[in-house]
């Protein structure tokens, strides 16, 4: 397919895999996020198509989806998803570790998202803590939090784990991972309690 320009409606012309994605319930969120998504690559021509149906099949059909500039290799501004067209907006001002997608009537759907090249272990637990219904730590920490937890935090899961719809992670044991979600949580709130202290 040829593209003329940067308004022309593009439609990726791989199959999309499925996203790792994790989101709380629907209704659930008190916090910052939504959830957490872990892209394989900076292409959005090869990650958008995969994960505009999986937000679809949890919150709704997706209208729009909002990024940050630098944290993609293209910009395309319309992309054909699903019979529809999705139009994607870039802007400096949009954090690089947050995605938004507003779907039908103007609902909103934050996402933590994580470079493609963060250790498994680290995303895993950032995803876990994204998705937790009591997070309150904005996309910007996740990352850090994450990163300064016991490199124990979360098993080592294959790829082939991830369940097909909605991509969310599949435990191998949901109680432990929940309870870890839980440390992690408790972990960073302690440390954001001591920085306003000083």
């Amino acid at each position: 397919m040829t593209i003329t320009g940067n308004r022309a409606t593009i439609v990726s012309p791989s199959a999309s895999s499925t996203p790792r994605l994790r989101m709380a319930p629907a209704g659930s969120r008190r916090g910052p996020l939504d959830g957490g998504w872990w892209p394989r690559s900076t292409d959005p021509l090869a990650e958008l198509p995969g994960l505009v149906p999986a937000i679809d099949r949890l919150r709704g059909p997706v209208r729009q989806l909002i990024l940050n500039v630098q944290g993609w290799d293209s910009h395309p501004r319309c992309l054909g998803v699903a019979g529809r067209i999705i139009r994607l907006g870039y802007f400096t001002s949009q954090p690089a570790t947050l995605l938004t997608a507003i779907c039908d009537g103007g609902a909103r759907v934050d996402l933590l998202v994580i470079p493609p090249d963060t250790p498994r272990r680290i995303a895993e637990t950032a995803m876990l803590i994204a998705a937790a219904t009591d997070n309150v730590l904005p996309a910007q920490a996740i990352l850090l939090a994450a990163s300064t937890t016991d490199p124990g935090a979360t098993d080592h899961l294959p790829e082939d784990r991830w369940e097909t719809d909605g991509g969310h992670l599949v435990a191998a044991n949901p109680d432990r991972a929940a309870g870890r979600a839980d440390v992690v949580l408790e972990h960073a709130q302690t440390r954001r309690s001591s920085d306003v202290s000083h």
